[in-house]
Order: structure tokens, then sequence, then C-alpha cells
């Protein structure tokens, strides 16, 4: 089995191709770093995934984004894990993300309706969302949601724009999530420190945002 380094762990396949794109404009290069972009098909399946991962790989990392709604769920997949979280705490530390509703949204909301329409445009598919939007059912809906729910219409529409869309989005706009999960990808990128280098060092630099550590339940603290 190829190793696999950092699992990244998303709830469908468009939320897979957005990930992808965010790696492509951070540079990172997510086959030579061994990290994985894995596709759940619902976040019911996060623990199996989540599992499978840390059996096959005990050292591995992960890191993932969910819906807020869909918590409980990721919970529920880190205690599968073995990894020690309170009720109390958020799951940022542990390396998942939520996204407020969905990412969909996120996008829309940090890219703006214009700009989202500019894509959809470029796919060939606004003549489709005006009549989409001139449904009985959509016609007085606010501009944001026609567009959530035109984009969720059909899975290849939904997978394909939410790649066009991250690729829209500047760099300084990323929403929160993505910043996030960002920050973990660049992690990942990042060469291993050189022991050596590190115990000769007089004031050691670490990476602005490198993720804590995350202790699993049968891990032995070292002591110091």
């Amino acid at each position: 089995m190829a190793e696999i380094r950092t699992l990244v762990l998303v709830e469908g396949d468009s939320d897979a191709a957005a990930v992808r794109a965010l790696a492509v404009i951070l540079g990172c290069d997510l086959s030579l770093h061994h990290t994985q972009i894995c596709s759940a098909g619902g976040v019911t399946n996060f623990s199996q995934s989540l599992g499978a991962f840390v059996r096959a790989h005990p050292n591995g990392q992960f890191c993932g984004l969910y819906d807020l709604a869909e918590e409980r769920h990721v919970r529920r997949a880190l205690a599968s894990a073995s990894v020690p979280i309170a009720a109390h705490e958020t799951l940022e530390p542990f390396g998942f993300f939520a996204c407020v509703a969905d990412l969909e949204e996120e996008l829309i909301r940090a890219l703006g309706a214009e700009a989202v329409e500019r894509v959809l445009e470029a796919q060939g598919e606004l003549v489709s969302l005006r009549r989409f939007q001139a449904m009985p059912q959509h016609r007085h809906t606010p501009l944001e949601r026609q567009l959530h729910r035109f984009l969720g219409t059909r899975a290849t529409r939904k997978i394909r724009s939410a790649r066009r869309l991250v690729e829209a989005l500047d760099p300084g706009r990323l929403p929160r999530p993505l910043v996030l999960l960002a920050e973990r990808l660049l992690v990942a990128a990042t060469p291993a420190p050189n022991p050596f280098i590190e115990a000769t060092s007089q004031s050691p630099l670490r990476a602005p945002w490198a993720a804590p550590h995350v202790q699993r339940n049968g891990d032995s603290a070292d002591d110091d």
C-alpha cells in the first residue's frame, strides 16, 4: 500500500474538487507530499474512512472539512480513531474545520453573487441559471440562495463549479474553513526538520501555521 502521510477527509466529490483546486493555488503537490484527498461519500462515513486510514497509517496525520450541522458525526469519527476530545472542545485544533451551511455557501459568500454568475457564464450555464431563476418556486428567492440551489441541481455541475469557484477566489478572500485547511496543507508540504539543525540552533523557528500534535488514546507522552 502506498504511503499516505496526510489524509484530508471531506464529505463529497465537490468538496474534494475544491480542496484539490486549493492545493494548486498553494503550490502543494499532493502526490509528492503523500497527501490524499478522500471523499467519504457523506459525513456518516467519516468514522469508517478515518478508522481505515488510522489502521493502515498509524503515524499519519489527518484533517478535513464538514458542515456545522453534522458536527456530531465528526466527533464520533475522531472518537473511533482514539482521539481524546472533550464535548466542549472545538474541532479546529484537531484539524477539522466547519462550513456554516456547506462549502458552496461559503464560496458564494466569499466571492459574491456577481462573481459566481461570471463563473457560471464561463461554464456556459448562465442561460440555464436564468431559466431556473424564472421558475415560480425560485422567482422571489434571494440571489445567493438561488445560486446555491442551482449549483446543487446536478452532481457534475456541483463538482465542476466547486473547483472553478475556488480558482476564481483571490487568496486573500478565502473563506475561513479553507484558510485553516490551507495551513494544514502547507504543514504537510513542509519538509521534516533536521534534528541536528534543531539541536544546534540558538533560536529554533516554528512555522506560524504549524498544527498542534494530537495525541491519541494509547500513545504514551514523552518524559522530559
